[in-house]
């Protein structure tokens, strides 16, 4: 009930950038399932390119908040998704993978620099090893 009050407090260009950032990242989640990830990247790119440019900022919340409503809505899923509608406004920016092995468990992690500034998936990055970088 309380998402149903905060969305109606939302002006209707927040709604429709909610709507067409969620496409994205669903276009993100599947084209990560199917395919493999270098033509899952340009799958999102070009979906991305049907979203209208938006601030940089505005893209990133947008991402954030969708991303709650798409199943396994990863941090990998999140940074492409991220990282095309950036590249959509005209932001360079790349996604970074990392890993780290913590009390014998391996994980691995993705975010998005823009700039000097992580955007989306950080800020706590330190202790990931940088294994790939992507740049569109």
């Amino acid at each position: 009930m309380r998402r149903l009050k905060r969305l109606a407090t939302l002006t209707n260009a927040e709604r429709l950038l909610l709507l067409r950032v969620l496409f994205v990242v669903w276009v993100a989640r599947v084209s990560l399932w199917l395919l493999p990830t270098a033509m899952a990247r340009k799958v999102v790119k070009h979906a991305a390119a049907l979203a209208h440019s938006t601030s940089m900022d505005e893209s990133i919340w947008a991402v954030k908040v969708v991303s709650r409503f798409v199943p396994c809505g990863t941090c990998l899923t999140q940074a492409l998704a991220a990282q095309a509608l950036l590249s959509r406004a005209g932001r360079e920016s790349h996604v970074e993978i990392g890993v780290a092995k913590d009390s014998g468990k391996f994980e691995a992690h993705a975010w998005v620099v823009c700039g000097n500034r992580i955007v989306i998936g950080g800020p706590n990055v330190e202790r990931y090893s940088r294994l790939a970088t992507w740049a569109i």
